[in-house]
Order: C-alpha cells, then sequence, then structure tokens
C-alpha cells in the first residue's frame, strides 16, 4: 500500500525541540506527494552563549536523537533529513561521515545532511572561495570552517552571529542577515553558504542572489534539494534559490 499524501517519498526529519524556523521552511519547499514527519530532539537547557553553552547543547543532542530516531521511525519514512546542521559539521569531514554512519546505524535508511548538501552544492556551481554566515559560537564557526577547508574550500569569513539561546537564533532579523551577506560578499568570493537551520534564511537568499549576482545556499534549501533529488524527485521549487529553482 502507497501512503495516500506521502506516495513518492516519506521523509522522517531530525531537529530539535527549540527549533521553530526549519519545519515551516521545509513544508514551504515541498512538492506532490512528498511528505516530511518530524521528530524532535529534547533539548532542555537552551543556552548557548559562549563555547561552553555550545557544547553543552550538542551534548543534550547526542543524548537524545537515538530516540528521535525510534520515535520517527513509527510511521516507516522511506529516507532521513537532518533537521539541524551544527552537528553535521562537528570534526570535520570525518565528522560528518561518523555521524551519517550514526543515522543509518539507527534507522537502516540513507540521510541527507546540511553539511553534505552544502558540499554538493559548492561542487556543483564550481565555487572554491566561499563567505559563511552562522549563528554559532566560535568553537561552532571553527568547526565549519575544518570542514570546508578538509574539502578544499577556502574560506574567506565566517561571520558567526554568537545567538545567545537555541530559540534566539529564529528571532535574527533579515536586516542583520541582510548586512552580513553584504559583508561577506566584499571578499573576493565565489558563492556564500548560510549554515544554521534555525535562521531564516531561505526566502532572503533567493533575493540576494539576484542582487550580489553570487551563489548563496540556504542550508534549510540545500538540504531540502538533496534529498529530493537523492530520492529521484526533480521537481522544481520556485522561491527557494537556484539550486532549487535551477537543478
Amino acid at each position: 500500500m502507497t501512503d495516500a499524501l506521502g506516495w513518492r517519498r516519506k521523509f522522517g526529519v531530525i531537529a530539535p525541540s527549540t527549533n521553530t524556523i526549519v519545519e515551516p521552511d521545509f513544508y514551504r519547499m515541498s512538492v506532490p506527494g512528498v511528505t516530511s514527519h518530524f521528530s524532535r530532539i529534547h533539548i532542555r537547557d537552551q543556552n548557548m552563549a559562549g563555547d561552553e553553552g555550545m557544547e553543552r547543547l550538542l551534548d543534550q543532542i547526542r543524548d537524545e536523537i537515538g530516540a528521535a530516531c525510534e520515535r520517527v521511525m513509527t510511521c516507516e519514512p522511506d529516507y532521513m533529513v537532518m533537521g539541524m546542521s551544527a552537528e553535521t559539521f562537528w570534526g570535520g569531514v570525518e565528522g560528518n561521515r561518523a555521524f551519517i554512519k550514526q543515522i543509518h546505524d539507527l534507522t537502516g535508511l540513507q540521510v541527507a545532511t546540511g553539511a553534505e548538501a552544502c558540499e554538493r552544492a559548492l561542487k556543483l556551481y564550481g565555487a572554491r572561495r566561499i563567505g559563511v554566515v552562522t549563528p554559532y559560537q566560535p568553537v561552532g564557526d571553527e568547526n565549519v570552517r575544518l570542514f570546508f577547508n578538509e574539502l578544499g574550500f577556502e574560506v574567506d569569513k565566517i561571520i558567526g552571529l554568537k545567538c545567545p539561546t537555541a530559540v534566539s537564533i529564529a528571532h535574527v532579523t533579515e536586516d542583520e542577515l541582510r548586512g552580513a551577506l553584504r559583508e561577506l560578499a566584499e571578499g573576493e568570493v565565489d558563492a556564500l553558504i548560510q549554515c544554521g537551520t534555525n535562521l531564516s534564511m531561505v526566502g532572503l537568499a533567493d533575493e540576494a542572489e539576484r542582487w550580489l549576482g553570487l551563489p548563496t545556499i540556504a542550508i534549510n534549501a540545500a538540504t531540502w534539494w538533496m534529498a529530493l533529488r537523492e530520492n529521484g524527485i526533480e521537481d522544481r521549487v520556485e522561491g527557494a534559490g537556484r539550486l532549487l529553482r535551477e537543478h
């Protein structure tokens, strides 16, 4: 029997309980016959001030992710999508591979991660030198830089917004993000990347590509693009950037 609404694919999505952006973002980029089903990682202490705060937040994610995967598997998804990004960059390339293996071992399914989606997008565009904006503390930015450097990309600049709590990431304004993108674009860069699935950037990135003349990759759009294309879903999506509109 085929699912009445997810007749092409059902995606199991893992996201922190504090995240209010990634779920509506995925819904706004939805295509017919593909459904996304969220399981929340319980964040009991959302304080992420300073490097220690961010490390504590990730420790909670690591403690809770197994249970979140177990819950979402009860709806019998076809594929897993990570609605969080920091953990997918942690430890560089090997850290991302270990994370993918962990999710596969827990679920038996293939998985789209933000880190790998950004890698694929940058290679598609032939980009070598990039600018990055994140909501992270310095330790998070260090891991983002490590990941991209290990892949051979040159990170010109990272603007880390140092959001004090997990929920406050969603409070970053469009004006703040627009200013960060303009600052990053002043460097000699081939593309811009936005990390942090709780930053609202999908619509702004689509617009920024027009006024900056650069590929501007919002991580939620890239992750969704990877998930669709990995499953043979070639539908184009408007309003979410060139990746989903053209590729």
